[in-house]
């Protein structure tokens, strides 16, 4: 079951986003690596800026979240993350096939360079990778990022809704 998560759940969705996180450690700049990967101030600080996360329930336990943030004239995914132990179920792909319905709008996912599972997982669920300039260009407009993980990011969005430029 897919369901908004509550104020009652921030606890879970910290601990399944950092629980999932662990996946980065030694594979994205060991630079941008921290423990814990989010602080639950910047979780509270993204959620106080529209982030709005969806979980899935497994026996009635939160086992994945994914953010969905309305910003201008786009929507953005953020911070889609399943537990460890729930990896390759088809939770991920569920969550966001959910988050696509709940927008008209541009839709654009941004993740590590190095995380190459996470692009292929956004690639095959119909997210192309745009132009490294445009790249820079929306990181920088719809994002709050240091120059550091612009850098080694990459940005994926969906064709059917962006406009050719991004490509």
């Amino acid at each position: 079951m897919i369901r908004k998560c509550e104020e009652k759940d921030f606890e879970t969705v910290y601990s399944i986003i950092n629980d999932a996180a662990a996946a980065y450690r030694g594979v994205i700049p060991e630079d941008r690596w921290k423990e814990p990967y989010m602080t639950k101030e910047e979780l509270r600080n993204g959620m106080s800026q529209g982030i709005v996360f969806w979980g899935y329930e497994d026996n009635n336990q939160l086992v994945g979240v994914m953010g969905i943030q309305n910003l201008l004239e786009v929507t953005l995914i953020r911070h889609a993350y399943v537990r460890t132990v729930m990896r390759n179920m088809g939770i991920g792909g569920q969550l966001l096939s959910f988050l696509r319905k709940q927008t008209t709008r541009p839709i654009l996912i941004g993740t590590w360079a190095s995380a190459a599972w996470a692009v292929r997982f956004y690639q095959k669920n119909g997210f192309i990778l745009v132009s490294p300039s445009e790249k820079d260009r929306l990181l920088k407009k719809y994002w709050s990022v240091p120059e550091r993980q612009i850098e080694t990011s990459v940005v994926l969005a969906e064709s059917r809704r962006a406009p050719a430029e991004w490509f």
